[in-house]
Parts: structure tokens; sequence; C-alpha cells
């Protein structure tokens, strides 16, 4: 079956070609069919491609579709490569992107723009799996510019909305800038290793530079630039929150599956060159640990529930900087994929509720769910849990814990890096049950006028259930050191070196976290459940700083009278420049003698005839005179 690795991109191209095609003719269900039935498809592929990867003893395996092709020096093929790393990230990206599909049937039904919907989604997952399967960075690119433009399309969906489109260009344009920083990135890899073959790159790097070399250094910066572009990272965040704007189930896969994850998948790809360049790896971990505090308390003031999310994505995603940037490889995969089923669930629910809800998104204008919409609510109470990292009983807590843990012991951590950690665990505790308690507790606000189905509880459920489950996988290491996940990474990506007698404080790391997110949740039940005037007091007493972080700690305004006022400023000087003259006069010539013919196409017969009788004379008259 691996030997038919090359369908499992394949397979949601055709669908969305064949939506694109014919999708305005097909009734909703064969649409939902070829949508969601692809994807389906494409993740059976998955488990049985992975079955033989395992039984083959994890040995990677490379498929060359064709030759794509040559330019100089530069040969490309069309080729996919599977080891332990892709091999995770093409089992989120399908299994996942199913469930997505199966709720956005529902949600989705009676949008007029359904197969587009599909056809659009169809392409995103495509452009992802090739992107984590590509076996050269010129394909990786195709796919990393891929799923900007299908970002840009989903965002800006309801493209009849100003703000959406406005949303879809915000998304395109920041994450071009990211984009433009690894396009340097890769031309001077090229320049170095004559080849951007990853496993050759990966290969050869070691042999021509020695660690702290200048150009590993230089080209580190340069993928990090498009790492945190694509991954909302400082200081390119800005454009996430925005992305709200489009449906739910994409909110779902561009913070699950797709999209933002493809910063974290490209820096751990390449980790090697991080490893040969540790100024570029430390401030991989700088990065991560200034955004997962800026967004987590971002996120503790905002109204609107999938703009919580949004900055809690941010957060998460910048645990996983953090990790990498402290060589905790594999604690990075482990989070993202342990984050990718409970921010997919998170997401759906929230989109269920405001499905049910007649498009309400403000929480405060909620209230009462919990027993009106008991499968919504559980399933987002385990999400939330795993989100908060409640101790021993939540996926999220093994995942994040790992990541606090190794940033305390590992040899390349530090204090500021577990203090950063630590202090966002406790941040998300209290916005992630803020907003559960706002939602589903208290009196109801607003009336619902829609209850979900099973094509949108039954997505819930099962990610529930990997929410709650998911990180037995990876215990820590002094429960018995059952490691499988990490096992299952070792061949590919190194472990973290710990120091010397440190082993012995896991357990209480472990017991200071676990207490921390719980005081989080009891603090959060006192101020929203208990006590709610409390937090209108402490609002009131902080509102110039709850304003400030509510407004994502104003780097849309510090861009604009940066970057936007300065270029419109100079675009309006431009705009009447010589050049712009020139054109702007031949559009003025060609006006002109439009409108003078114009005036010969009056409608009166004699004056067309006697146009005719005079041209026929101007004409014989001509030629008598010429005649030689």
């Amino acid at each position: 079956m691996i030997k038919l690795l090359w369908l499992i991109p394949t397979l949601p191209f055709l669908g969305a070609l064949i939506l694109i095609l014919t999708g305005s003719r097909l009734s909703w269900r064969i649409a939902a069919c070829i949508g969601a039935g692809s994807i389906g498809l494409a993740a059976i592929l998955t488990i049985l491609v992975g079955y033989d990867f395992l039984a083959s003893g994890k040995e990677a395996y490379l498929h060359v579709a064709w030759n794509w092709f040559q330019a100089g020096d530069l040969s490309t093929t069309f080729s996919f490569y599977l080891d332990s790393l892709s091999m995770v990230f093409i089992f989120v990206i399908t299994f996942v992107g199913f469930l997505i599909h199966i709720y956005s049937i529902e949600f989705m039904q009676e949008d007029e723009g359904f197969s587009r919907f599909f056809a659009y989604l169809n392409l995103f997952v495509c452009s992802m799996l090739i992107l984590v399967l590509a076996d050269n960075l010129v394909l990786l690119y195709l796919g990393w510019e891929g799923v900007g433009l299908c970002s840009y399309l989903l965002i800006g969906f309801w493209y009849t909305e100003e703000k959406n489109g406005y949303a879809a260009r915000k998304a395109f344009i920041i994450t071009r800038v990211g984009d433009t920083a690894m396009a340097v990135g890769l031309f001077l890899l090229f320049t170095v290793f004559h080849t951007l073959n990853i496993q050759d790159i990966l290969t050869q790097a070691p042999l021509l530079w020695t660690t702290g070399a200048s150009m590993a250094v230089v080209i580190g910066f340069s993928l990090l630039g498009g790492a945190v572009g694509k991954s909302a990272q400082l200081p390119l965040q800005t454009w996430l929150p925005d992305a709200m704007a489009g449906p739910s189930p994409v909110s779902a896969l561009i913070h699950a599956a797709t999209m933002v994850t493809a910063g974290v998948y490209l820096i751990t790809r390449m980790h090697i060159v991080y490893e040969l360049a540790p100024l570029a790896q430390l401030w991989v971990g700088i990065i991560g640990a200034i955004t997962l505090l800026i967004a987590g308390f971002s996120a503790l003031t905002q109204f609107d529930l999938k703009r919580v999310l949004a900055y809690s994505t941010i957060s998460q995603i910048g645990y996983m900087f953090l990790a990498m940037g402290v060589g905790a490889w594999s604690a990075a995969i482990f989070h993202f994929m342990i984050h990718a089923f409970f921010k997919a669930l998170l997401f759906l629910a929230a989109g269920a509720i405001i499905m049910a809800l007649h498009h309400e998104h403000d929480m405060f204008r909620m209230g009462g769910l919990k027993n009106k919409l008991p499968v919504i609510y559980w399933t987002f109470l385990i999400g939330a849990a795993s989100l908060a990292a409640l101790p021993f009983v939540t996926a999220g807590f093994y995942s994040k814990d790992q990541i606090l843990w190794l940033a305390w012991a590992g040899e390349e951590g530090n204090l500021w890096f577990f203090l950063a950690a630590l202090t966002g665990a406790v941040v998300t505790a209290v916005y992630t049950f803020r907003m559960v308690f706002i939602t589903f507790f208290g009196e109801a606000k607003t009336k619902i006028s829609h209850v979900p189905g099973m094509r949108i509880t039954v997505p819930l459920m099962v990610l529930a259930a990997l929410s709650f489950a998911g990180g037995f996988i990876e215990l820590p290491h002094t429960l018995g050191h059952f490691t499988l996940f990490s096992d299952y990474l070792s061949p590919l990506l190194p472990a973290v070196t710990l120091k010397e007698g440190i082993e012995t404080t896991e357990w209480t790391i472990q017991l200071v976290t676990a207490v921390l997110a719980l005081g989080g949740v009891y603090l959060t039940y006192i101020l929203y459940v208990k006590q709610p005037q409390l937090s209108n007091e402490i609002k009131s007493s902080t509102f110039e700083l709850h304003q400030f972080w509510f407004r994502g700690w104003d780097f849309d305004a510090l861009y604009n009278f940066v970057f936007v006022r300065p270029f419109v400023f100079l675009s309006r000087i431009n705009k009447n420049d010589v050049i712009d003259q020139f054109y702007t006069g031949l559009v003025q010539i060609t006006e002109y003698f439009n409108s003078a013919f114009v005036k010969t196409q009056n409608g009166v017969l004699r004056w067309y005839v006697m146009s005719i009788v005079v041209g026929a004379i101007l004409i014989l008259t001509i030629s008598l005179f010429v005649q030689p």
C-alpha cells in the first residue's frame, strides 16, 4: 500500500477539480460526497500506508512521480517523501480534515456557495499534503503558496461583506512578507548546496558547516521569517484573529490541520540547519515565548468566541516554537498533534454554538447553554480541559507538560523559557474557562434557533475522545519511561539532552503546573460564576490595559503608522507622476475620438447614405489623382 502514497494528495486534488468544473451543476448531496468522500478515501489510504510504513520498520519511502523541470543546475522532481515526521502530519491533515468536511456538510448546507466551499476546502487539504510530503523545497514552496492562496479564498469566502474581503487580503499580504524571507532562504540554500533536495541538504550541512557558521545562521533566520508568517508568530501574528471572518469549518482547518502548523513543520524538517545555527534556534524559542504570552493576555479580554480561540492558537503555536527553540523537537510535534485534536474540537463546537444562536458571536450574549446543548457542552468542556492542560485526565496536559519540563530540564532550556511557559499555562487556564463559564453558565441571553444534527455532533464526539485519550501515547518519563511517540520519532529527531541531576524534579514540575492550572480554573470560577461583579471591577480599574490587550497590543496600529500610512502617502504623490500622465493622456485622446465617432452613429438613414456617397467620391477622386 505504501506505493500508493501519491494518491493521498491526488484524491483531494481530483475532488477539488471535479467540483470546480461541475460544482454549480451538482446537487449539494453529490457535491458533499465528492468533497468529503475524497478526503475520507485519503484518510483511509493514510491509515493503510501508515500500517505498511510501521511494518517496514519506519523505513523512509520516496516516490518520484515525474521530472518536474530543469533550469541551469537546478533539477527538480515532483516527488513525495514519507518518513516518521511526514507520517504524523498526513495523518492529522487527512483524519482531522475528514471530520471537518463531514461537519461542513450540515454547517454549509443552506449556503449558495456549497460546491465552491468544498472545492476550496479540498484544494486546501491537497496543498498542505504536498507541503508536508515534498521531497524538495521547490515542491514544498508550491504547497506553501497553495495554502496561502486557499486561506485567502476561504477567509474571504463570504466576499459580499467588505470586512471579510479585508481579512482575506490582510492574511494574504502579511504571510507574503514571511514568504519573501523564506524565498531568500531557498536561494541561499541553493547557492551553498547546489540543490534544493531536502535530504541532500540535511546530509551535506554538517559536512560543510561548523556550529555557528554565519551562512547557517542567515539561512536559519530566513526560514524562520517564513515560519512566523504562516504560523502567525511575532511579529506577523496580526492576520490570524481577523481570519475568523471565514466560516467556522475554515477556522478549524486553518488552526488545527493546515496553514498555521506549516511553520512548525518547516523548522522541524530543517532541524539540522538550526542545530548548526544555535543563534537562530535560540530566537525560535524567544519568539515562541513572547508570542505565547502576548496572545494569551489578549485572549483574556476578547468577547468574540472565535477570536478567543484564534489568540489561543497563536499562543499554543508559541509553545511549539518554544519547544523547538530548546531542541525538544518531538515534544513540539506531539503538542502539534494533540493541539490539532482539541483545537479542531473547540472551533467546530464554537461554530455549532454560533449556528444554534443565529450567528451570535458575542459570549456575553450567550449563557445558559449547559443544559440546552448538552452534547456541545460536554465536548466543548473536554476540548477546553485539554487546552487548559487539566492534570492527568486530558491529552493537553501530557503534551504541554513535556514542553514545560524540557524548557526547564533540557540543556538548551533556561529559567526564562520555563517561566514564560508556566505563566502562559496559568493564563491559558483562565481565558479558557472564562470562555466556558460565560458561554454555558448563567442565564440564557439569546434564544436557540437551531439544534445541530448528527453530522455536527459525531465529529465533535470523535475529536473529544482524541482530546481526552490522545495524550496517553506519551506519558512522562517518571511513569515507567513509556514514551511511544518520542520513540516513534527518535530515528529522525534527536532527543533532548537533560541537565545533570535534574531528572528527579519532573514530578515537582508536574505538580506545580497542575496546581497552577487548577488554581487558574478556580479563580475564573470565582470571577465569572460566584462573584461576577469582581471581574467587572477589575476591568474598570484596569480599563486602559484591558483595551490595550483587547486591541492585540496595538500591533495593527503600529504597522498602520509605520508601513501603511507612509505607503499610501507615497502612492498619492506617485499617482500623478509623468508616467501616469502619459497613460492618462492616452486614455483622454481615446475617449475624445470615441465621442467624435459616436456622433456619426445617430440612426438617421439619409446621413448614412450621404456619408457613403461622399466617401465614394473621395475614393474615386484620390484614385484619379494618384493614377500613373
